[in-house]
């Protein structure tokens, strides 16, 4: 792993209505990203072509960063190195998989 900043940049940004300032909007514009996030009811400007699609996926992410917080080892980056942080997660994710195996087979 290379440190410092990351030498591409997203295509595209999905938030929720809170980021939806004109601040971030242009800030995300100036950088060629598109942003993915839906228009507040009280904009005037309402922003159009909308990608339902992509949007639709950041619940996905967010689920799984949410349940990954559950783990409290996890949710309270208790390990600093980024190697165990890392194995953390994998074996949080092992956990997980067998947890659901063992509800599949039980029905």
């Amino acid at each position: 792993m290379h440190a410092g900043r990351p030498t591409t940049r997203p295509g595209k940004l999905a938030g929720d209505k809170a980021y939806g300032s004109q601040s971030i909007r242009s800030y995300l514009q100036k950088r060629g990203i598109i942003g993915v996030i839906p228009s507040k009811q009280n904009e005037l400007k309402k922003q159009k072509n909308f990608d339902q699609k992509s949007y639709r996926r950041r619940n996905v992410v967010e689920r799984c960063i949410g349940w990954l917080k559950e783990n409290r080892r996890l949710g309270t980056r208790y390990e600093k190195l980024a190697i165990t942080f890392s194995a953390m997660v994998q074996l949080a994710i092992i956990q997980q998989y067998f947890r659901n195996l063992e509800l599949i087979n039980t029905a």
